[in-house]
């Protein structure tokens, strides 16, 4: 007979998940805004889609409807500080939450693109999806773009540094 499994708490299940390291990334929509996502993921080659959860109740979902384009920004390990002021939502809103951070509007979502990033991409939602207290959102790719250095990592609750990879070709 097994023994009864009794549900984790959520305390002891964020303390698992934090053990997965994962990237780190700043969405942006014309307008502009942002906010600082680590659930960020690739989903499909064919066609080109990513993915981004958020809170229910994150002003930043508001901001993404099906069809609305922006922009994802891949932090480097030199971008703790923007991280964390994306992260905060004691931080200006409108367009003074981009000031004194370097960016230029993307060609395809004219969302602001971070300067000294590791990547950008610019998408369009195609569908939202209701998971529990969370929404995953879907977009399509449009528009890529590359950097070099080393990541930004969410690991344990802390923003760390990655360990820097040659890009392709180059190692």
């Amino acid at each position: 007979m097994m023994p009864a499994v009794t549900r984790p708490s959520p305390y002891a299940y964020r303390q698992v998940a934090g053990r997965f390291a994962t990237g780190v990334t700043v969405l942006t929509v014309a307008g502009p805004h942002g906010c600082t996502v680590s659930s960020f993921t690739s989903v499909s080659l064919e066609p080109l889609l990513v993915s981004v959860c958020l809170n229910v109740d994150s002003s930043s979902l508001r901001e993404l409807p099906d069809g609305r384009r922006f922009a994802v920004t891949i932090l480097a390990a030199h971008q703790r500080a923007l991280a964390r002021h994306f992260a905060d939502p004691r931080r200006a809103q409108g367009p003074a939450q981009f000031d004194g951070w370097a960016w230029r509007p993307g060609a395809y979502s004219a969302a602001p693109l971070l300067a000294g990033a590791l990547g950008w991409l610019e998408c369009r939602v195609v569908r939202r999806i209701p998971a529990g207290d969370h929404v995953i959102v879907l977009a399509e790719v449009h528009t890529v773009r590359c950097g070099t250095g080393a990541p930004l990592v969410h690991f344990d609750g802390d923003l760390v540094a990655g360990a820097a990879v040659a890009p392709p070709g180059e190692g």
